[in-house]
């Protein structure tokens, strides 16, 4: 076959039309050879080329005859010695880091080792035996796409409703989804899933991973997949679970599905899983960056160099010393963005970026490079705002221009539905933005992502429908998954027959959808939740590729009604600009009467005082916010229409009055929401009743 010497950038496989350069970074290698297959399962290569040109670290070659379509691998020749960091074994076939796209599927067997298993000498052994048959191969893409004028809808913080959702399961089993596209990214960008996403008011979908992982021996062996997808291969590879071909659909398949949910408005966010990869600790399968430049990509124990530093429970943690694996970091965001046309990223366990040497540096390489890069500074950027290591809580930490999933907006809120004491106090400051967390730094109250359920817990209906984690079927003998969850079951274990515990269920369902939209920051919804979606009880499906974890469309009136109602309560958030301000509020007059922009209220009718802040015992809570002083205009300059409002809550077990404050601008209050008894209608009198366990939200009518 034809070669010339070709470029060290871009790394990766790239066509240009007329042939393609293949660059591979590793630093300690000796020698490199890449290989051609004509098939996903080919043992044997096709063509096998060395790479003798190396310029700083990078080996590369052109070759003319390479179309895209091609399907190719590495071997990457160096010295074998664990005990210094080395673990380079030609035998073994390796993913490109760089791949565009991946064929084929992960055939667990022991020749995916670079040690023998089983050798007494454990990791310091070095197997013989060729890979090539069991791994997937990195497929040469051809980049080019009708996008059409395609743009990014921009969708401010304010106005952001996030949609937490994955791949498969949302359209798996949905009657109106053409049946080859159920399950598929295609799947998502079809007529009947974007009308649902559309009438929820969701501006931006969060998918759960779609680089491209595989499944853990573990899981495998017992007929069970990774189905989050938190085990990633390529980090530039679109899953290609997803797409209804191996061999690049799934690259034109994701930009069309991209393409689409642009059209209607929604953006596109990926869940992303860079701070460890799927080739776990040092018994793990050498697969793609260990064989490539172990000592490189991975941080590694300065003691001892053969053990891994774990910072997420995975076995491995990227080295984010190394300049070349923040470039496969950065490289990879841009690509997203400018390639694929992504709109922002949630970072899984996002500390371990920033952590420089062992601490959290809030102000790390990887945080500075992502703040200065002109491409990304229009994205949407979260953070799971956690890790496994010291120090690894690092809620509200978080540089400027982030948001940060916020747990403590979900304990608090499933702690006072369910009637724990002491979660008032908390509760309004969730309520109000969450201001204790995030104001501190000069952040904005979008900062923190308001979550009730993700994908990693109880679902909704399971949060009000049990009281322990019902596991078993994952196989770890209900050991896995949290153990303190927050939730309650109302009076029986699981589903019931009672209407009574029903009623109570659906009104908690209901309190919590309605605190969801109602609280200022940024809301994301569990996909399901509006549906009424249950796991039975398994809060860690991780391993579950079923009908366990895919939505059912087929509802009864309960699940109907559910889903009615979350779509109204957004709608009156969507409608409302008292309800998703840009600033904190300040607690001071807005106007010559004296009304202050936020009020908080006792049953009494009456402002809160600071004893009343600390009773352990207190449950009901009024939230007054003024429409006197609300933003002027959304981030885009769209103007922002806004009542006064007064949200009124119970936790308690008993039913209490209310005395509601005075008005004061002529009108009168409405009941817009109740969480007790639905329906919309005027409140003439002084004092409202305000069910146990219930939620109400009134808003100033002025008279016409």
């Amino acid at each position: 076959m034809r070669s010339q010497p070709g470029r060290p950038h871009p790394l990766g496989a790239v066509w240009d039309g007329e042939g393609t350069n293949f660059a591979l970074f590793s630093e300690h290698a000796t020698s490199v050879e890449l290989l051609l297959f004509d098939a996903d399962a080919d043992a044997e290569p096709a063509e096998t080329i060395a790479l003798r040109e190396r310029t700083r670290g990078v080996w590369h070659t052109r070759l003319p005859d390479v179309r895209p379509g091609r399907l190719y691998g590495y071997r990457v020749h160096g010295p074998h010695d664990p005990e210094r960091g080395h673990r380079f074994n030609p035998a073994k076939l390796l993913v490109d880091p760089y791949a565009r796209a991946i064929g084929g599927t992960l055939r667990w067997s022991d020749a995916v080792y670079g040690h023998t298993r089983g050798d007494p000498r454990e990791d310091l052994s070095k197997d013989p035996w060729e890979s090539a048959g069991f791994v997937p191969k990195a497929v040469v893409v051809d980049a080019t796409f009708p996008w059409d004028g395609d743009r990014p809808p921009r969708v401010p913080w304010s106005r952001t409703v996030l949609y937490e959702c994955h791949v498969k399961g949302m359209t798996q089993l949905h009657p109106d989804v053409p049946p080859k596209l159920r399950g598929t990214y295609l799947g998502l960008a079809t007529e009947p899933v974007i009308d649902h996403l559309k009438q929820l008011g969701v501006t931006a979908l969060e998918l759960l991973p779609v680089h491209h992982a595989v499944s853990e021996r573990r899981l495998v062996e017992r007929g069970q997949v990774n189905y989050w997808g938190y085990n990633t291969l390529g980090f530039f590879a679109p899953d290609s679970r997803f797409a209804t071909g191996s061999h690049g659909e799934q690259v034109d398949e994701f930009k069309s599905m991209v393409k689409a949910l642009h059209r209607a408005g929604i953006e596109v966010i990926l869940d992303v899983v860079y701070n460890h990869s799927a080739e776990g600790g040092r018994l793990g399968p050498t697969l793609s960056l260990r064989g490539i430049d172990n000592s490189s990509y991975y941080r590694l124990d300065p003691e001892d160099p053969r053990h891994y530093v774990d910072y997420t429970g995975c076995g491995n943690s990227l080295n984010m010393g190394h300049p070349r694996t923040l470039q496969l970091i950065m490289d990879s965001l841009r690509y997203w963005v400018g390639e694929m046309h992504v709109d922002g990223f949630r970072f899984d366990l996002a500390p371990v970026l920033a952590r420089e040497l062992h601490e959290v540096n809030r102000l790390g390489r990887f945080f500075a490079m992502v703040q200065q890069d002109p491409m990304l500074a229009e994205t949407k950027l979260i953070a799971e705002p956690w890790d496994l290591g010291p120090g690894g809580y690092q809620l509200g930490n978080f540089p400027e221009g982030w948001a940060e999933w916020n747990p403590e907006y979900r304990d608090t809120t499933r702690r006072f539905w369910r009637g724990d004491a002491g979660q008032t106090g908390a509760l309004a400051s969730r309520l109000s933005g969450s201001a204790d967390i995030y104001a501190k730094r000069g952040r904005d109250p979008w900062a923190s992502i308001n979550l009730v359920t993700c994908h990693d817990g109880f679902t909704l209906r399971d949060l009000v429908s049990y009281e322990r984690k019902h596991n078993e079927a994952n196989g770890e003998e209900n050991g896995d998954g949290h153990g303190a969850n927050w939730s309650r079951n109302w009076g029986a274990e699981g589903p019931t027959e009672s209407v009574r515990i029903q009623r109570t269920r659906d009104r908690i369902s209901r309190n919590l959808l309605a605190t969801l939209a109602f609280s200022h920051g940024v809301p994301m919804i569990s996909h399901g939740d509006e549906l009424g979606r249950t796991q039975l009880g398994n809060n860690n499906a991780y391993c579950h590729d079923g009908p366990l974890t895919w939505l059912s469309w087929d509802l009864d009136r309960r699940e109907r009604d559910l889903l009615e109602f979350t779509r109204a309560v957004f709608r009156i958030r969507r409608e409302n600009g008292s309800l998703r301000r840009r600033r904190f509020f300040s607690g001071l007059p807005v106007s010559g009467d004296g009304t202050k922009d936020l009020t908080w209220l006792r049953g009494d009718g009456e402002e809160m005082k600071e004893a009343d802040w600390h009773d352990p015992e207190r449950r009901v809570l009024g939230m007054w916010v003024s429409a006197e002083a609300p933003d002027e205009a959304d981030e885009d300059g769209r103007p922002v229409q806004a009542s006064t409002l007064l949200l009124l809550v119970n936790g308690g077990s008993r039913s209490v009055p209310f005395r509601l404050p005075e008005l004061p601008q002529p009108g009168h209050w409405q009941q817009t929401v109740n969480t007790a008894r639905p329906g919309v209608r005027a409140v003439r009198g002084g004092t409202l009743n305000l069910v146990a366990q219930s939620l109400i939200l009134l808003t100033h009518q002025k008279p016409r």
